[in-house]
């Protein structure tokens, strides 16, 4: 059975990747009574390999909300199977941190962040609304421009 969420995203034209396995020692998410926290996501590309750049160098605003989208994508991945597939359990986005490898002097984290945080809220309406922090960082796993994590609030 396809979630609301995965018909609002559709509708969107997007849809959500496989889950792509963690790359060091720690789990894709953790679940505490009605939290679910993900760690952070990284942009692949269509082979799967990461996207390298960084803002304010080689990589335009735009791009990099297309890549903090591409993490949130595959935040929700993870979520679903954290839901056994059924999306629409989560009563609330709380909390996304999005990290931006930039250059010293760029200042637009929260416009990158954006790219994801819109994402929520696509999918989740206004149960997608949350807190944030977007913060630019000196680097970031296999030099890619962007990480997302996040922890939502579900129901059962």
């Amino acid at each position: 059975m396809t979630s609301q969420v995965e018909k609002r995203l559709a509708e969107a034209g997007l849809t959500l990747p496989k889950p792509n396995p963690p790359v060091a020692s720690y789990v894709p998410y953790t679940r505490s009574g009605s939290l679910v926290f993900i760690s952070g996501q990284i942009p692949l590309d269509e082979a799967g390999k990461p996207v390298v750049g960084r803002l304010g160098a080689d990589v335009a605003i735009e791009d990099g909300q297309r890549h903090a989208r591409t993490c949130a994508l595959s935040v929700l991945a993870h979520l679903r199977n954290a839901l056994d597939g059924d999306l629409d359990r989560v009563t609330g986005v709380l909390k996304v941190g999005v990290f931006v490898n930039a250059t010293a002097d760029f200042t637009a984290h929260p416009q990158v962040g954006n790219g994801a945080s819109e994402l929520f809220v696509l999918a989740f309406g206004d149960a997608g609304r949350h807190a944030r922090a977007a913060v630019g960082v000196a680097s970031l796993p296999a030099g890619v421009p962007v990480e997302v994590d996040a922890i939502f609030e579900v129901a059962g």
